[in-house]
């Protein structure tokens, strides 16, 4: 979790403090559910990068720098 994330908890706790604990206990759950499109993005972002690679590999061969 992170600093700004914790401080906008801390005001949600002082404005409304129950809202505050529901989110507190779904946290997790939000979390878990996310993972998969994390993991697809991850491997989105591999592949891209492969074919970014594929692509510039006769220029590397012939040795252009860019």
């Amino acid at each position: 979790m992170s600093f700004p994330t914790l401080l906008l908890w801390l005001l949600l706790a002082l404005v409304c403090w129950p809202l505050a604990l529901l989110a507190l206990l779904l946290w997790p759950v939000i979390w878990l559910l996310l993972l998969p499109f994390r993991i697809l993005g991850f491997a989105v972002g591999g592949g891209l990068a492969l074919i970014q690679a594929l692509f510039y590999l006769p220029a590397r061969l012939l040795g252009w720098r860019g």
